[in-house]
């Protein structure tokens, strides 16, 4: 049985993913399909940098804004969810497009997860105890000493994945990152990879405009909306940046000019993280994020359209 098309648009954030995939959308009779981590939350569609309502009227999206911050995800469940979105986009005859910026979700769609032993009951709530104890900075430079590769990929702050790496070390005495390097084996989908490439030095003054424009159109109130409804500062829905900033902002932790730098701050350490993961990835053909008309044209190539 022929595997299932699907294109797959990587990147750092920031680039025009979101511009690119409606514009193979167009040509090609596209569906897109999320898989950003921080994008599947209800309630921060400024913050997090989901496509606008008018985006999303050009054509169908899936895996946006469903789930409630007090919700947690992972890649095996984000792979189950997408596994069905893309079952759906193709039953409209629509070609599957994936955008995004979680590469391990990419790896365990497009590849399967590794057969990770279940941790222990008692194992999880050891670790989650002490990271209440110590806080993230310190769990993560213990992650940092044990699996240097995996640290790198995960920001401090980042509970969900923290614990997760540590964990699963304490249980197989194996780092994640080791895992993870076995589950790329045959591909479950026929994939063409599209990274849109920009320097990090050109970037960053697209992402310092960006944060401006999301608090131009209303970030603030957005998250003074929605932080009431989960008053967790630990849920797993604002671990994403520019959440966390804002929630230290309009709990009186810091200005909202700190806010704004330290959002960018972060968000341009994210996105050097991301080159550096889709760096190493062979499979993808980059282009300038303008050259929209160019990724059309191997995308015909690469399906025979």
């Amino acid at each position: 049985m022929a595997l299932q098309d699907v294109v797959c648009i990587v990147g750092p954030t920031g680039t025009g993913k979101t511009a690119a995939a409606l514009g193979l959308a167009e040509r090609f009779g596209g569906g897109v399909v999320n898989y950003d981590s921080r994008q599947v939350y209800r309630g921060v569609p400024l913050v997090t940098a989901q496509p606008t309502p008018e985006e999303q009227s050009h054509c169908p999206h899936w895996l946006y804004g469903f789930m409630e911050p007090i919700q947690a995800i992972d890649a095996g469940m984000f792979s189950h969810l997408a596994d069905s979105a893309i079952t759906e986009a193709a039953e409209q005859n629509l070609l599957p497009l994936l955008v995004g910026g979680t590469g391990l979700y990419l790896d365990a769609l497009l590849y399967g997860l590794a057969a990770i032993p279940d941790v222990p009951a008692m194992v999880r709530q050891s670790i989650q105890m002490r990271y209440d104890a110590n806080g993230g900075e310190a769990m993560h430079a213990e992650l940092q000493t044990i699996d240097p590769e995996y640290a790198g990929r995960v920001h401090p702050n980042d509970r969900q994945r923290i614990t997760r790496a540590l964990e699963v070390f304490e249980t197989t005495g194996r780092v994640l990152s080791s895992w993870h390097a076995e589950q790329k084996t045959q591909p479950r989908y026929n994939h063409l990879k599209i990274g849109l490439h920009m320097d990090l030095d050109e970037l960053t003054p697209r992402l310092a405009k960006r944060i401006d424009l999301m608090l131009e159109a209303g970030a603030v109130a957005e998250m003074k909306a929605a932080y009431p409804k989960t008053p967790m500062p630990n849920a797993p829905g604002w671990s994403g940046i520019g959440c966390m900033e804002l929630i230290e902002y309009i709990r009186d932790r810091m200005t909202l000019e700190q806010a704004k730098a330290l959002w960018l701050k972060r968000t341009r350490a994210y996105a050097k993280r991301q080159i550096t993961w889709f760096k190493r990835d062979a499979e993808i053909h980059w282009f300038a994020p303008d050259k929209v008309q160019a990724m059309g044209d191997l995308t015909a190539e690469f399906f025979g359209r």
